[in-house]
């Protein structure tokens, strides 16, 4: 039986390093794996639809399948609930400390920059502040631009509420430098900025983030996701098994990173605390800390979903679980 080809791009994770490198096989299927970085992926990807599997920005994703529900605008891609990169993101708040803002209600009447102002984690970001303190996005002044390299701008059309302003930053000009020149208030980033640690001026609206997002878990139980995976459609209309066969491959790719974590005999990862931190982590949020799936992540679903209906992002209706995501990949048998 011929195998169907099938090229995966998607970064090198711990957690799918065992399809890369062959441990985990995808059934039906001969991979050629390409571990690009994922503003590479993202770009090649939403604009030529390059890859059969790859990993895509979670917003990005369900923005372009608001246009193609409500504007016709085809996308070529369904995701899996396969959310290779998670991250809690109120350590992705910088300031300008001269600008009097001590805590999240003083981004109020603030000029805040964003590269994208679609992309996951300013999504989080904006949806936290506004849910966990009382700050929405109406009640700052966005701007968008390159954070170290002038020029960037949305990947995909926004219409964004009434009351929510968004400009470009002015040419030639990127946030990191802005933020630490006082010309913008505050920054909402996935990268932090090279003016911090550089600038005397520029610092982290939660110095001590560790604490405070832990304190979050413990409150909500959410854990954001920042990337799903994605399978171009036109292939799971001709192999209806693809999507199982792949969903199944990612899981067992994620199990096998775990045992790497707590290997103490001799650590593989380059970390002298590792097994405390194994250990803090597992205490908190339980063995399959990093775990795929639906029903294994409503809670967390359901409130980015909410977030990005919220903010204007999701068209004309908020999206459901069920109409984000393969139906297969939903459901698995288990023995």
């Amino acid at each position: 039986m011929t195998k169907l080809p099938l090229v995966i791009a998607c970064w090198d994770y711990d957690r799918t390093r065992a399809i890369m490198d062959g441990r985990v096989a995808v059934e039906g299927c001969d991979v050629t794996y390409l571990p690009l970085p994922v503003e590479e992926t993202f770009f090649r990807a939403l604009k030529f639809a390059e890859f059969d599997v790859c990993e895509l920005s979670f917003s990005s994703y369900c923005r372009s399948l608001a246009r193609e529900r409500d504007e016709g605008v085809a996308l070529p891609y369904r995701a899996m609930p396969v959310f290779v990169s998670r991250m809690f993101r109120h350590s992705g708040i910088y300031i300008n400390t001269t600008k009097g803002i001590r805590a999240p209600a003083d981004l109020k009447g603030k000029t805040v920059g964003v590269p994208e102002y679609q992309m996951t984690a300013a999504v989080w970001i904006r949806g936290i502040l506004e849910h966990e303190y009382g700050v929405a996005p109406a009640d700052m002044r966005w701007r968008n631009g390159g954070l170290e390299e002038p020029g960037r701008i949305e990947k995909i059309p926004l219409q964004l509420p009434a009351g929510v302003e968004l400009k470009p930053i002015p040419e030639g000009k990127t946030l990191s430098a802005m933020l630490a020149a006082g010309e913008i208030d505050a920054l909402v980033s996935a990268r932090w900025p090279s003016s911090l640690g550089r600038s005397p001026d520029v610092a982290r609206l939660f110095p001590n983030f560790r604490e405070v997002e832990k304190a979050y878990y413990k409150k909500t139980r959410i854990f954001p996701m920042m990337h799903v995976v994605g399978v171009r459609k036109t292939l799971l209309d001709a192999h209806p098994w693809l999507g199982s066969s792949l969903y199944k491959a990612f899981v067992q790719a994620k199990d096998l990173a775990y045992p790497e974590l707590t290997q103490m005999a001799a650590l593989k990862i380059a970390l002298p605390w590792l097994g405390q931190e194994i250990e803090e982590t597992q205490a908190l949020m339980g063995k399959d800390f990093w775990a795929y799936g639906a029903k294994e992540n409503k809670t967390t679903l359901d409130a980015f979903l909410q977030y990005h209906f919220e903010q204007g992002l999701s068209g004309k209706k908020k999206f459901a679980i069920e109409d984000v995501f393969i139906p297969s990949t939903l459901e698995i048998s288990r023995l």
